[in-house]
């Protein structure tokens, strides 16, 4: 069996100009523009967003692509789906292909829905009639059914993504190629895309790319994956290595940042200036055992006048699954009024509580009543949780792959009953 999608050193290079320099009118009323352009010739810079690409991608195979931005992921599906020609090598294709790589992509604002729907079918090379007998299970898979007679130029981020998932979905293709975009849809929906995924793999035999920063749907979903860095693929097999691979060697832990001229509330009464991750003994730190009690703290300014707002967190584990949000109710309740000066909160993630892995937190400072987010900053801080076998913890003795989004150490009580 022949490959549905054959990369044979594939690369892409792309040219950046230097702009020309500034010239003012006194500079051309004094004659002096040749001048200053003699030996001031643009120059070109070049990179290589893809390079040595090779892969075999077999029909009906499902496979993840992961990286950190910028590593080529969008670009590779870009070539694949034929928007951009590669600067060299090839990728050869044996199937039509359906792509779904920015929101709206291929969608005409000016048409309806509907239209839309055809208009799509008919660049896949799809006959009115092949695209009318799935109209009706793609406009119902969308959700959009009230609006499909609407122009999409009044359609939300949320509701084209659907659409054009449905579409690229239900369509006669058999190689489909999903980007990112599905982190525009609420949870819910994304479950129900991942779904239809599998369903017309395994029943339709259709093979898959799929891109995404979430490592748990990936993981879930692929039982192959390729890791992008720079361009190149540096790995490529079975998912859990890959993405294991993926945490252990290229995501950063960050202990602490700071805003030199401070993140300004939307009022400009309230400034960020700083936030940082430490011990209980005030060490600042990236690294802690599961054991441990992670401080959160972040420092802000009062600007002018007496300001009523509370603080909050958001966690997430490397593999961008949200493990929880808390803020602070206490001051919620009271709706503590804070006048000018300095201000230093301090939250603590209790030991005993997160698995192995790297966290990312983000934080936002906002008003209790009504809700209004003042001030939201994600991803500001990252941090590695591991453990020390010569401590108590919940995984005990146990060394192997012990799974879970949290990991609590629970109080267990055994009575004998005869």
């Amino acid at each position: 069996m022949k490959p549905a999608i054959e990369i044979r050193n594939l690369g892409k290079e792309y040219k950046l100009m230097e702009a020309e320099p500034y010239l003012s009118l006194r500079d051309v009323l004094s004659n002096t523009a040749k001048n200053i352009l003699r030996g001031k010739k643009k120059r070109k810079n070049k990179f290589w967003a893809l390079e040595d690409i090779n892969a075999d991608i077999m029909p009906g195979e499902r496979i993840g692509i992961i990286g950190r931005n910028g590593a080529g992921k969008s670009t590779l599906l870009k070539i694949i789906s034929r928007i951009t020609p590669p600067t060299k090598g090839e990728a050869f294709l044996r199937g039509r292909v359906s792509s779904l790589l920015e929101v709206g992509t291929g969608f005409h604002n000016e048409l309806t829905g509907r239209e839309n729907i055809y208009l799509n079918g008919s660049i896949l090379g799809l006959k009115r009639k092949e695209i009318k007998q799935n109209l009706d299970e793609i406009i119902v898979f969308s959700g959009v059914e009230k609006f499909i007679d609407t122009p999409i130029k009044h359609y939300s981020s949320g509701m084209k993504m659907r659409l054009a998932f449905s579409v690229a979905a239900h369509l006669n293709a058999e190689i489909l190629l999903i980007d990112e975009v599905l982190a525009v849809g609420d949870i819910e929906f994304q479950k129900k895309c991942l779904g239809k995924m599998e369903e017309v793999s395994q029943q339709e035999g259709r093979t898959i790319l799929f891109v995404s920063h979430n490592m748990d749907s990936i993981r879930n979903f692929c039982s192959k994956s390729l890791l992008l860095d720079v361009g190149k693929i540096i790995h490529q097999g079975n998912t859990n290595e890959v993405i294991n691979s993926y945490v252990a060697n290229h995501l950063q832990t960050q202990a602490q940042k700071q805003w030199p001229e401070g993140i300004f509330s939307y009022d400009k009464n309230i400034k960020l200036r700083k936030t940082f991750l430490h011990t209980k003994e005030n060490k600042i730190t990236s690294r802690f055992d599961t054991t441990e009690r992670i401080g959160l703290s972040f420092e802000f300014e009062v600007l002018h006048h007496q300001a009523s707002f509370t603080h909050g967190i958001n966690l997430y584990n490397q593999e961008a699954v949200n493990i929880f949000n808390s803020h602070d109710v206490i001051t919620a309740k009271e709706n503590l009024q804070k006048e000018p000066g300095q201000y230093k909160a301090t939250v603590w993630i209790p030991g005993n509580l997160l698995p192995e892995g790297i966290f990312t937190i983000g934080i936002a400072l906002f008003s209790a009543n009504p809700v209004d987010v003042m001030i939201h900053e994600q991803n500001v801080v990252n941090f590695e949780v591991f453990t020390d076998f010569s401590k108590s913890n919940a995984r005990g003795r146990y060394a192997e792959d012990f799974p879970g989004i949290i990991r609590p150490l629970l109080d267990w009580e055994t009575i004998r009953l005869g």
